[in-house]
């Protein structure tokens, strides 16, 4: 924050802050945590990233968009609370698709770093780190599909 903030207006700033940002909290009376954005590996059309706000429907329909396109494989991410979310639309692709699907589900653990900024000028910014559980679903057809031939 480049401008300080004094007692007075540090608590009318409480709402201000959770509204206009999610990704800002204000954590204590001289500090706001700032969550960092999660490093993602590619943003190709082979990878999907689920989240919980988003609708179910729409992220369905994004999969299949993908699947019925070239694609042979996709690999659907999820963070956190979403990595339900990530293994529920895999479920979900695979019985649209008459289980002609393979799913091959991995989970991890990835690192989130969070900036602690002091609303005084003069003390120093400090890193909180925290891990957050991942499921990665990698979706595959069993059997290639092309096009069909009619015989003359």
């Amino acid at each position: 924050m480049a401008e300080k903030i004094s007692r007075g207006k540090l608590d009318n700033c409480q709402k201000t802050f959770s509204n206009e940002l999610t990704a800002t909290k204000l954590i204590s009376q001289h500090h706001v945590k700032q969550r960092r954005i999660p490093v993602y590996n590619s943003k190709t059309k082979k990878n999907i990233y689920v989240t919980h706000k988003g609708s179910f429907k729409a992220q369905l329909n994004r999969c299949e968009k993908c699947l019925n396109s070239d694609e042979s494989e996709i690999t659907i991410h999820g963070l956190g609370a979403a990595a339900n979310r990530a293994q529920k639309l895999a479920l979900q692709l695979q019985k649209n698709h008459n289980d002609m699907l393979d799913l091959d589900i991995t989970t991890s653990i990835v690192e989130l770093i969070d900036d602690i900024e002091p609303s005084d000028d003069e003390k120093d910014c400090e890193i909180n780190s925290r891990q957050k559980s991942a499921t990665h679903v990698r979706v595959s057809r069993k059997v290639k599909i092309g096009p069909l031939k009619y015989a003359k």
